[in-house]
């Protein structure tokens, strides 16, 4: 049995990593395109992190534009009872290849429709605000996810990438369970006031971008990513990054030779260290992936290596 952790005051225990879901919902016509995916691969990766002892999967209608959704629902739809399934709204094409946000009432209840329907279940765990909606005031939209809890097709709401006020205007009008917020060594502005402020209201972290997109991980090379991967016109892959880069990765790999484990390991015990932090999301995109995602849960750094990444990554 995997340890787990409360996730803010609701009664879900989660695991301390969960699946990331962004690399398998990845497909040409989708602007975060992370390089070719097989489906089936995909499912076998999600049913091997069950089988694992993970038990939460985090995906949004915005990875492939339901593509993840769908791969999500196939792969637990025999498993439902076994799994929390956290998913989020708001996110919305605007038919230029880009997106928009959109939070009003009436695009939530539809979002949250068609991802029941693509997901193969009657309700979700953990509904998100993906993004901030700077047109529709959020205790309408908070009203309204209140509301499809109410009904039982939503256990619990959270927000993702919002702000420290935006979350204090939502939590007027409701419980917000879940803050889902970017953190790793080389992303840590979240240390000054999200996590702080979790912590004092008894809202979980989840983190996302654990591993920097990748950035952050064993013989991670760039040069040999798809042509159209996203990651290829990156903020950590531009020019003027790269010494900080390198600085951190060669602490982390260091610290990882030391305990004979991975970069990822360490990155996964560095993060969930942090005493705001529920759980870590782990992108996994095949079976030996989700086999490794669990290791970096059970490693335990000295204060002298937390020092040491501290200082790498400042």
């Amino acid at each position: 049995m995997l340890e787990t952790r409360r996730l803010g005051t609701s009664d879900l225990d989660i695991t301390k990593v969960g699946v990331g879901t962004a690399p398998i919902g990845s497909t040409p016509d989708w602007r975060v395109y992370w390089g070719p995916q097989d489906e089936k691969t995909a499912i076998r990766a999600i049913q091997t992190a069950l089988d694992v002892g993970v038990n939460w999967i985090d995906t949004a209608p915005f990875y492939g534009w339901g593509k993840a959704e769908e791969i999500v629902g196939k792969a637990v739809k025999d498993r439902r009872e076994e799994v929390y399934i956290f998913t989020k709204c708001g996110t919305m094409p605007d038919g230029k290849g880009g997106s928009i946000e959109d939070l009003k009432p009436e695009t939530i209840k539809r979002e949250v429709e068609a991802s029941l329907e693509r997901l193969q279940t009657d309700y979700i765990d953990l509904l998100q605000f993906h993004d901030i909606d700077t047109n529709t005031p959020i205790e309408e939209s908070w009203r309204t996810l209140q509301e499809l809890i109410r009904v039982g097709k939503v256990r619990y709401a959270g927000l993702s990438n919002h702000t420290v006020d935006l979350i204090e205007r939502a939590l007027r009008v409701g419980p917000v369970t879940s803050n889902q917020v970017q953190y790793n060594p080389l992303q840590r502005k979240i240390e000054k006031d999200i996590l702080p402020f979790s912590q004092r209201n008894s809202i979980g972290v989840l983190g996302w971008g654990s591993l920097a997109e990748g950035f952050l991980t064993d013989n991670f090379d760039i040069s040999k990513l798809d042509p159209k991967d996203f990651r290829r016109n990156h903020w950590y892959a531009q020019p003027e990054n790269k010494t900080k880069i390198d600085r951190v990765r060669g602490t982390l790999a260091r610290i990882a030779r030391s305990h004979d484990c991975s970069m990822v390991d360490v990155v996964v015990a560095w993060e969930l260290t942090h005493p705001a932090m529920t759980g870590a999301i782990i992108g996994i995109r095949n079976e030996k992936e989700a086999e490794e995602m669990i290791a970096g849960t059970k490693l335990a750094l000295t204060r002298d290596e937390m020092q040491e990444i501290d200082l790498a990554s400042r």
